[in-house]
């Protein structure tokens, strides 16, 4: 069998914690990572893996392999990536993670206009709103909305992420305008099932920052979702005004307590840190930042 193979199906057991994952991301059966691993062994004279039918577990030998291991990989990966890097278009895979509601607004739509710019280039657009490790999960880019907490990788400022508080015309004139955060007290509101405590949104310029209301009419885990029920006249809307400009512009909701707004968040690109990046990485962060000056 192939060593360079067994090695990486070697590496992706211990990442993966056991052969049926690490099957299911190498894309083969769990009987034939089975195979290199116990090949490998053999070629080695040397145990591995301690497995049980509950658990498996490396050896003193496999650990200092693995490490090894990890080193032959890298240096693989960088003689590949020499090979790319001499062309002079951006070509390759490029994988991207994204909040969901920011990467379907902004990071999507500049994402077909570079594919149009540089058709050898693939893209891979991962839309969650967990933190996803670059370096594990292999991600060549990442946009984050507040916080950092990567300090080993390369970031670059994007935009602000802003809020907008917003109703239907037909909500404000059944229910009435908020005036100052403790209206809102008064009205129907609407909340994302993901704020909480930790990550909520408060409203400022008051006395004490108020909250957003934690008793909403609706919850939902979706923003187009809220958009909807807002846009029928379900209630107040707190959202992204990036997901809402055009129905601002044309008048289907309506701004309020725009002195209360909440701070807005810094956005950034994340990508590792990287001497000679590839074509495709630095293009596409190029491309990003100058789509997002259009908006």
């Amino acid at each position: 069998m192939d060593k360079l193979r067994s090695i990486e199906i070697f590496v992706t057991v211990v990442e993966c914690g056991s052969f049926t994952d690490a099957a299911a991301r190498l894309e083969i059966s769990a009987v034939m990572v089975g195979k290199y691993i116990h090949q490998l062994e053999a070629e080695l004279g040397a145990r591995l893996l301690d497995r049980t039918t509950r658990r498996q577990s490396l050896t003193d030998a496999g650990r200092v392999y693995v490490e090894e291991c990890r080193r032959v990989l890298e240096q693989m990966a960088a003689a590949d990536s020499s090979i790319e890097r001499l062309r002079a278009a951006p070509s390759g895979t490029l994988r991207i993670s994204a909040p969901s509601t920011l990467g379907a607004c902004v990071v999507a739509p500049a994402v077909a206009t570079f594919l149009q710019q540089y058709p050898e280039v693939r893209v891979e657009l991962d839309l969650s709103n967990r933190l996803v490790s670059l370096i594990e999960e292999g991600f060549d880019l990442a946009v984050r909305i507040g916080e950092l907490r990567d300090s080993d990788l390369v970031a670059k400022p994007l935009c602000l992420y802003r809020m907008v508080i917003c109703a239907a015309p037909e909500y404000l004139a059944r229910y009435g305008t908020p005036q100052t955060p403790t209206d809102l007290a008064a009205h129907r509101c609407l909340s994302h099932m993901v704020w909480n405590a930790r990550n909520e949104w408060r409203l400022p310029g008051s006395e004490a920052q108020s909250p957003w209301r934690r008793d909403p009419v609706l919850a939902c885990n979706d923003g187009l979702g809220l958009k909807m029920a807002a846009l029928a006249g379900a209630g107040l809307l707190l959202q992204p005004e990036i997901l809402l400009r055009d129905e601002l512009r044309e008048g289907r909701l309506v701004r309020v307590l725009d002195a209360f707004l909440p701070t807005p968040r810094a956005v950034h690109i994340l990508y590792r840190q990287d001497l000679r990046p590839l074509p495709k990485l630095t293009s596409f962060i190029d491309h990003l930042q100058r789509e997002v000056t259009k908006i």
